[in-house]
C-alpha cells in the first residue's frame, strides 16, 4: 500500500467498522434467525406463515395506509411552512427563532411527546375543549384508540424532517432563474410549476421518504396514541421478542418489514424519476 493510500484507509476503517459491527452484523443476525428454527434448522415456515395470514396482511395495510396518510399530510403542511421560511421571511432573527421552534421537540424524546398529546387528545383535553369552544362540535369526539390520534401525533414528531429538507432544497434554487423566467413573461405560477417545484422535488423526494419510513416503522407513538384498539407492524414485532420471546418469527416479521418498505420507497423513486428530468 502505498503512503498516499494510507491516511485514505485509516479514515475510511473507522467508518466501515461501525457500520459493519453495528448495522450489517444485526442485520446477519437477524437474516439467520428468520430462516432456521429455535433448533438451529434452515425453514421458510416463518415466511410462509406470514404471507398465508390475512391478520398479517391486514395489519401491514393499516401501518402503510397511516404511513401513508402521515406522509402526505406532512408534505401538504411541510412544503408551504418550508416555502414561509426560506422565501417569505426576510428578517433573519425571526427565521432563526421559527427554525429553533421547529428543532427544539426533536431534542424530547417521543415518549414524552406521545404522553402529551394522550393529554391534549383526551375527552377533556384541549383540542376537545377547543373545538366545543368554536361551536365546531357539541360533545367530545375519541382521538385516542383511533387511526386519527395516531395521524396527528406522528404528524407533529415528523413534520420537521419534511421542513428541513425541502426548505434546504428551496435555498438552493438560483433567484436568477426566477428572474429570467419573470423576464420571459411566465407568472409567479408558471414559475413555480416549471422551475421552483421541479428543482426543489430531489428534496421533498428525499423528506417524503424519510418520514414514510420512520412513519411505518414507528413503535411508541401507535402504542401510546392507540391505546392498544390499533396495532401496527411494529407492535407485533415487538411482542415477538419482548412477550412471545420467539426470536425467529420476530426474525422474520422484522425482514418482511423492511424488504416491504424498501419495495415501496424504490417504487416511489422509479415514479418521481421522470419528473425530475
Amino acid at each position: 500500500m502505498s503512503g498516499a493510500l494510507r491516511p485514505v484507509v485509516l479514515l475510511c476503517a473507522l467508518p466501515a467498522a461501525f457500520f459493519v459491527a453495528f448495522f450489517l452484523a444485526p442485520m446477519a443476525v437477524v437474516l439467520i434467525a428468520s430462516l432456521t428454527t429455535s433448533g438451529g434448522q434452515p425453514t421458510f415456515a416463518h415466511y410462509v406463515r406470514i404471507l398465508a395470514d390475512a391478520y398479517h396482511w391486514d395489519v401491514l395495510w393499516v401501518t402503510f395506509r397511516i404511513g401513508a396518510l402521515t406522509t402526505l399530510v406532512c408534505v401538504l403542511i411541510g412544503y408551504p411552512l418550508a416555502w414561509y421560511l426560506v422565501r417569505v421571511v426576510q428578517w433573519r432573527p425571526w427565521r432563526r427563532f421559527c427554525v429553533i421552534l421547529l428543532v427544539v421537540p426533536l431534542f424530547t424524546s417521543n415518549i414524552v411527546r406521545s404522553f402529551g398529546w394522550m393529554v391534549l387528545l383526551g375527552r377533556n383535553g384541549l383540542v376537545n375543549d377547543g373545538l366545543i369552544g368554536l361551536g365546531l362540535i357539541e360533545r367530545p369526539m375519541r382521538f385516542l384508540g383511533t387511526e386519527l390520534g395516531i395521524l396527528i401525533g406522528l404528524v407533529y414528531i415528523l413534520l420537521p424532517f419534511i421542513v428541513l429538507a425541502v426548505g434546504n432544497a428551496l435555498a438552493k434554487v438560483d433567484p436568477a432563474l426566477e428572474h429570467a423566467s419573470a423576464d420571459l413573461g411566465a407568472t409567479p405560477a408558471g414559475t413555480f410549476r416549471t422551475i421552483i417545484f421541479p428543482l426543489s422535488l430531489p428534496g421533498l423526494m428525499a423528506g417524503a421518504v424519510m418520514v414514510f419510513m420512520l412513519a411505518v416503522s414507528a413503535y411508541v407513538t401507535p402504542a401510546l396514541l392507540s391505546g392498544g384498539r390499533i396495532t401496527v407492524f411494529s407492535m407485533l414485532i415487538f411482542q415477538q421478542y419482548s412477550s412471545v420471546f420467539d426470536f425467529n418469527y420476530g426474525g422474520a416479521l422484522s425482514i418482511t418489514m423492511l424488504v416491504l418498505t424498501l419495495a415501496l420507497v424504490a417504487i416511489a423513486g422509479r415514479i418521481s424519476e421522470p419528473r425530475r428530468a
